[in-house]
């Protein structure tokens, strides 16, 4: 990568809590930086069997400002779950995928011998990617605040009517329309949610942020591309139905009618690791299993 780090000393594992096939990895690799004299941090729950003697264990999530990077083992929910930590204590956030697609990892299973040896030596690159913060008077009158990597949503939470929105950016009314509701997204997480509603994929280190409406019923509904530093406010005008607000595909607060839910770039950004110099397209195409080819290739 042609960038050199301090090696960390102290490492805060992060696993899914229900893959028991997840177990005998993961402690191989929690085995290999103990052998060098790096302190291996494990949350409380997580697979039993890194529950080693030289493991320390975090009883509360917010001592992940104990540690100098934060590993996920699992797919791109247990990498979401650890950027929180990751970013709440400054670290760096380093992915490997046990999962399916694992479109936030920077490495997969068979190459964890490779991953410790990079880590011991310092050898790889951090790349700072946006988040975001979201603050919603919910439907019980509370104050909500939260964070995600990926993407903020206003969803409908009744199946059979629709949820009636306006968009504000930057304090001009942009549009109003019945929807199922509307992902506003980082870079990161345009290839998630948003792109499934429609969104355009956005490249990691463009200084923008993706609204994308859900099934809208509305003459102009495209999704946008706005700078990173735009304010966007979405309000719920639905009468008698509810509102859901998301925060990386977990539920903040239940919305009702007069509810704003006021969406901004986090202060806390997520430090990824990366060890290769592996183009974000490349990453695209093969994670996704683009058809790149098309249905006409061979044909002409």
């Amino acid at each position: 990568m042609g960038s050199q780090q301090k090696p960390p000393g102290r490492v805060l594992v992060v696993t899914h809590p229900l893959r028991r096939d997840v177990a005998e990895l993961a402690e191989k690799l929690a085995a290999a930086l103990r052998s060098a004299d790096v302190a291996v941090r494990i949350l409380t729950g997580e697979v039993r069997a890194l529950l080693h003697p030289g493991a320390l264990v975090v009883v509360d999530e917010a001592t992940s400002a104990t540690a100098d990077l934060v590993l996920a083992l699992g797919g791109d929910g247990t990498v979401l779950r650890a950027a929180k930590l990751a970013a709440e204590a400054d670290v760096p956030l380093l992915g490997v995928n046990f999962g399916k697609v694992g479109f936030l990892a920077e490495a997969e299973t068979g190459e964890l011998e490779t991953v410790v040896a990079h880590l011991l030596q310092g050898d790889y690159a951090i790349e700072e990617r946006t988040a975001l913060s979201v603050e919603a008077i919910g439907i019980d009158g509370e104050l909500h605040r939260a964070w995600a990597f990926n993407d903020i949503a206003v969803e409908k939470a009744e199946p059979a009517r629709m949820l009636e929105v306006f968009i504000d950016v930057d304090g001009t009314r942009i549009s109003r329309y019945g929807s199922d509701g509307v992902v506003v997204a980082t870079p990161t997480g345009s290839t998630a949610h948003a792109m499934s509603a429609g969104g355009p994929v956005v490249w990691p280190d463009v200084d923008a942020l993706v609204v994308v409406p859900m099934n809208a019923h509305a003459l102009f509904a495209k999704p946008m591309v706005v700078h990173s530093s735009s304010e966007i406010r979405i309000g719920v005008e639905s009468v008698g139905t509810e509102g859901s607000l998301v925060a990386d595909g977990k539920e903040v607060t239940r919305l009702t009618t007069g509810s704003t839910v006021t969406i901004r770039r986090s202060r806390r950004p997520v430090r990824l690791v990366r060890m290769s110099d592996r183009p974000f397209a490349s990453r695209l195409v093969s994670k996704l299993s683009l058809p790149v080819d098309g249905w006409r290739h061979g044909r002409i």
